[in-house]
């Protein structure tokens, strides 16, 4: 029995785990509300509650109207929200959002910011925009590992049936048309931000899109499986939960219009949207505090009064502004503000794992910058090291993306924020081994990234619901709100145009 023992010791694989996530331990305390009284007094003409990408937003929106008397506070030790990032010695990875994909034409403000990052670079002779190659997906883009192998791209094509092939491409074909659709005014049906749709299709928000989908004679596994990846990628949620207009948007939103010789490509970063966070951060530039949470907020004739609580020192202070913007999401706003409890906003939890791997991982296969595996309950991962220029890379780094999708969100939080390391990796590796079943013997070590409430989900009756239109109503001309809640999307053009409509509104124009 003892030589056995011994074997079994020797074969034990020790992989280091980590588990991180959002500071949801402090947003708590906002349900005590036991703060100390304030010691300080801070006056500011805007203050900017919120250093998510809406947020920051707004902050570049008031800077670039020549406003420059704000502040901006923050709960996390890091600005950027869903925007943010890690970094081991390997590579960066992202701790949230991952791209951004290329604009339509029409959104002159998000294009005019991509200019400023040096992303965009100006147009060629055919009047096409010139981006920077090294911003941009690389081939491979993605790959699928579909009945045992890998193959191109995400839409299942090897093995599948005509009457399939047949159903892939009239689905297609019924998107293209939806995306060119306007109404009688010109606005399109199904556009970014969502704000500017028409609401000629509102019909789709009070049906799911498995329903749409039924009803139009789609039920072919391999293209329900497609969409169901599509809307648990934009949404959380996958097609027996979201609307049909969220799940035809996720299709027909982007044009594909402006850099039309860019076709599938989109932005990327190791580290994810952050890249696109520090941009906007450097309007915030000594204007902003830290792990500071906001916990009471009083309205008076001339100014707004907000109690924050300094998480590093243990003391409160009092921030006096003429006027105040909300970029935080209303399960934070409802136990600051009375009569904001929206019951119908879903936000989903999402789990990240960023794996580092040995240098042989994948042998000679080359590794696409998005790996989807399907049939499995994830989203498969991403290559972090997709751009690194570098010709010897070292040790291998993929962040895996799983949503939990379901109709009771908060049971599936409560059961994220109780998974132990041990838990988590079986779960991920459940996942990853169908197409990689040795990939344990290659990992060094995981990070685990808990993001309780993820994003929200446009679920039937909320993008054209009235608690959505009731939540973004401003209090007094001197209390704002902007989120990507508040679009009923969490996408970054959302959070990005969140944040103008916002600054617009409170400079008055």
């Amino acid at each position: 029995m003892l030589p056995f023992l011994q074997y079994c010791k020797q074969k034990t694989k020790f992989i280091l785990l980590k588990i991180t996530g959002t500071n949801y331990v402090l947003g708590h305390k906002l349900w005590a509300k036991n703060f100390p009284k304030p010691t300080e007094e801070i006056r500011t003409k805007f203050l900017i509650v919120g250093g998510g990408i809406s947020g920051l937003s707004a902050c570049r929106y008031l800077k670039k109207n020549n406003e420059t008397d704000f502040l901006m506070v923050e709960m996390e030790n890091h600005l950027g929200g869903n925007a943010s990032n890690g970094e081991n010695k390997f590579s960066k990875f992202p701790l949230g959002a991952h791209y951004l994909p290329i604009p339509n034409k029409e959104d002159v403000e998000l294009i005019d910011f991509l200019k400023d990052c040096k992303i965009y670079l100006g147009d060629d002779e055919n009047g096409l925009p010139i981006l920077d190659d090294e911003q941009l997906t690389f081939p491979k883009e993605e790959r699928l590992f579909f009945k045992n192998e890998w193959q191109n791209d995400l839409v299942p094509q090897n093995g599948i049936s005509n009457s399939t092939k047949e159903e892939i491409s009239e689905f297609f074909k019924l998107m293209d048309e939806f995306r060119i659709k306007k109404d009688a005014s010109g606005k399109y049906w199904f556009d970014i931000p969502v704000s500017s749709s028409s609401d000629e299709a509102r019909d789709l928000d009070k049906i799911t899109f498995l329903d749409w989908l039924i009803n139009n004679h789609f039920k072919s596994q391999e293209l329900l499986w497609l969409l169901d990846y599509s809307c648990k990628d934009d949404y959380g949620l996958g097609l027996k939960y979201v609307s049909a207009w969220a799940g035809i948007h996720y299709f027909a939103g982007r044009k594909n219009n402006w850099a039309t010789n860019r076709h599938d490509q989109v932005f990327t970063w190791p580290e994810g949207n952050a890249r696109l966070a520090k941009h906007l951060s450097k309007f915030v530039e000594n204007k902003h505090l830290k792990n500071h949470l906001v916990f009471d907020v009083n309205s008076g004739k001339e100014n707004v009064e907000v109690l924050v609580f300094d998480n590093q020192s243990k003391t409160s202070k009092k921030i006096i502004a003429e006027k105040v913007l909300f970029a935080t999401p209303q399960f934070v706003n409802q136990h600051i503000f009375k009569n904001r409890k929206f019951k119908d906003f879903n936000y989903v939890p999402w789990l990240l794992a960023t794996l580092t791997l040995k240098n042989e991982f994948g042998g000679a296969e080359e590794l696409a910058w998005d790996n989807v595996i399907f049939g499995t309950e994830g989203l498969g991962y991403i290559n972090d090291q997709h751009q690194n220029l570098n010709q010897i890379v070292g040790e291998k780094v993929i962040t895996y993306y799983r949503s939990f999708s379901t109709d009771n969100c908060k049971k599936a939080r409560r059961k994220l924020y109780n998974l132990n390391e041990e838990e988590l990796k079986n779960i991920v590796l459940a996942d990853l081994k169908i197409a990689h079943p040795e990939i344990e013997d290659f990992i060094i070590d995981i990070q685990f990234h808990k993001l309780g409430h993820g994003m929200i989900s446009p679920v039937p009756d909320f993008i054209f619901g009235k608690e959505k239109k009731l939540a973004i109503q401003n209090i007094d001309d001197k209390i704002f709100f902007a989120h990507t809640d508040l679009s009923g999307i969490s996408i970054f053009e959302e959070a990005f145009h969140q944040g103008i409509r916002a600054g617009k509104e409170m400079i008055g124009i």
